[in-house]
């Protein structure tokens, strides 16, 4: 439509801004917005995207910064304490929504193949759109975005594998299958092997030899990321596993935070590009067609998807709110349901007819789970009695626990773990409550006290007897969670002291006003200064609301 292509990417981005506005102003997720431009600018309306290489190549780096940064904020202690779970979870996701959306997808009339193609690539969620979620949540290093993550990692590499496979099928046949996987096994084991190396002994040499001048180290970590991702696409794995093992190499230097804040807003506006680009894949003509099997399929995919995630982390021993949280971030399709649907059509499997389907149900999971991810506490919150009978047994019945504990601690790691010698060094009679059965494992292991259960179940609170507690501890940084202990113990008329924890100022100001005596802020008192402030503090309620109103000067919290 335009003669000059920076005029074309000049109207499609303003549009994308003026939409962006108007549903900021609504208070709806900006995806929206960037969905519906690529459908208002693509072929089926105004057909101003006139050349679809370009931004889909502009999108493919999109989503190099955004793995790039995931791979920054991974470490080897997160991998380790999700890497089982994840693993079996995301398998077992990925055979039951295979195995019931061919199914569906018979039921429905499709062939054999076409029904396999559709169920396998539905099975697989959106690492972009999940990974974009969480981070704007920043629940990215909590318990359950962390095992989400590991899912969707272990999901790209079963889609990694599929793709594999139907290129042996096409270009060499079945006889052959057997060889390519194992070319494919033996180079991830030459690539973990080699990223170990590097990351071991070459990466830290290099970002101090750089790090003294910010262009240079931000220039080196670009180059960085794209020559890890482009080294992998070489030998036949995907940009997104290269530009994650990238971030992953440098997660360990000392220069992680300054090279995430240069590149994110890189990060931000390619990505918006690729939410472009995924809106022109949608004409308005195919929609009818595709209309009845889009909305099972969506339907399936944003309800069966969290529920099959759900019941494989409860048989695994995990809470019904951890569940349900990881579920929910798996109801929408992946950008690899589009690769390998489109492998199968390129292989002559199946007809090009299934794409328009494969596209509504993409948009549809993507902007619906959306907002999922962004009130998934709230959804839980309103739902939960239909979750009740999951539960721990103990949580459920009218008893309470035979002994009464001066100080209960829930959640674990990170400030917990720092603050409970202090309570041990003063002989206090403390117990610790965590819903990851990892965790439970572990402080059985150190012989701790401890309890699986849920901070916010009113039941559990009960059992445990926690308005009879002197101090109660909260270091999760779920306001949801917090709010719903501090509204327990004030109906309870709790005379001890309560401290819980926030993310973010106006959450601690939030926290504050429904009754918390003291508020921890982890990115400003860590879990070091916060157990030497409990050695000074102890039980003493006048010397927590001192510290607190210090602290609210602080905040400027009034």
């Amino acid at each position: 439509m335009f003669d000059s292509l920076f005029i074309e990417i000049a109207v499609i981005i303003v549009g994308a801004g003026l939409l962006s506005m108007v549903t900021y102003v609504l208070r709806q997720p900006l995806i929206i917005a960037y969905i519906a431009t690529g459908l208002i600018v693509g072929p089926s309306l105004l057909n101003i995207a006139s050349a679809p290489e370009l931004f889909t190549a502009m999108s493919e780096v999109g989503i190099a910064f955004l793995l790039f940064l995931v791979g920054l904020h991974l470490n080897w202690r997160s991998v380790k304490d999700v890497g089982a779970i994840s693993a079996l979870a995301g398998m077992g996701q990925v055979i039951f929504t295979s195995i019931i959306g061919f199914l569906i997808a018979t039921a429905l009339g499709f062939e054999i193949m076409e029904a396999l193609f559709l169920s396998v690539g539905f099975a697989f969620s959106s690492t972009i759109v999940i990974v974009k979620l969480l981070s704007d949540k920043e629940d990215l290093e909590r318990f359950y975005g962390r095992l989400s993550v590991g899912i969707l990692l272990v999901q790209d590499i079963a889609a990694m594998v599929i793709l594999i496979l139907i290129g042996a099928m096409r270009d060499q046949g079945a006889d052959e299958i057997g060889m390519i996987v194992l070319e494919s096994t033996l180079k991830v084991i030459f690539v973990i092997l080699a990223a170990y190396v590097v990351m071991r002994w070459v990466v830290p040499k290099v970002m101090h030899a750089v790090a003294r001048s910010q262009e240079l180290m931000f220039l080196v970590s670009i180059g960085w990321c794209f020559a890890i991702a482009g080294a992998l696409y070489f030998i036949g794995f995907g940009i997104e596993i290269g530009a994650l093992l990238a971030g992953i190499t440098l997660a360990g230097t000392d220069y992680q935070r300054e090279i995430e804040s240069k590149i994110q807003p890189l990060r931000d506006f390619f990505l918006i590009i690729f939410f472009i680009v995924l809106g022109t894949h949608l004409s308005i003509g195919s929609i009818g067609e595709a209309l009845v099997p889009g909305i099972i399929f969506s339907l399936f995919i944003l309800i069966g998807n969290p529920l099959i995630v759900l019941a494989i982390l409860r048989f695994f021993g995990y809470h019904p709110r951890t569940g349900f949280l990881t579920g929910v971030t798996m109801a929408q399709v992946s950008e690899f349901s589009f690769i390998v649907i489109a492998g199968g059509i390129s292989a002559g499997f199946i007809s090009e007819g299934v794409m328009p389907l494969a596209t509504l149900v993409a948009l549809t999971t993507i902007t619906l789970s959306t907002y999922l991810i962004k009130y998934n506490e709230q959804i839980y919150h309103h739902f939960r009695w239909a979750f009740a009978w999951l539960e721990n047994g103990r949580e459920r019945d009218d008893a309470v626990c035979s002994k009464k504990y001066d100080v209960l601690v829930f959640g674990y790691h990170r400030i917990g773990e720092a603050i409970l010698p202090i309570l041990h060094k003063e002989q206090r009679d403390y117990l610790v409550v965590d819903i990851d059965p990892n965790v439970i494992h572990e402080l059985q292991e150190k012989h701790i006290p401890h309890e699986y259960g849920d901070a916010g179940n009113e039941d559990m609170l009960k059992y445990l007897r926690t308005h009879k507690a002197k101090l109660v501890v909260s270091t999760i940084p779920d306001s949801a969670v917090n709010e719903d202990l501090l509204h327990y113990l004030k109906h309870h008329q709790f005379k001890g002291v309560v401290v819980v924890t926030a993310r973010t100022k106006p959450e601690a100001a939030q926290l504050y006003e429904a009754g918390a005596n003291y508020v921890i802020v982890p990115n400003i008192l860590g879990g070091a200064h916060f157990a030497e402030l409990l050695h000074q503090k102890q039980t003493r309620k006048r010397s927590w609301t001192a510290a607190a109103n210090k602290d609210k000067q602080q905040f400027n919290i009034v």
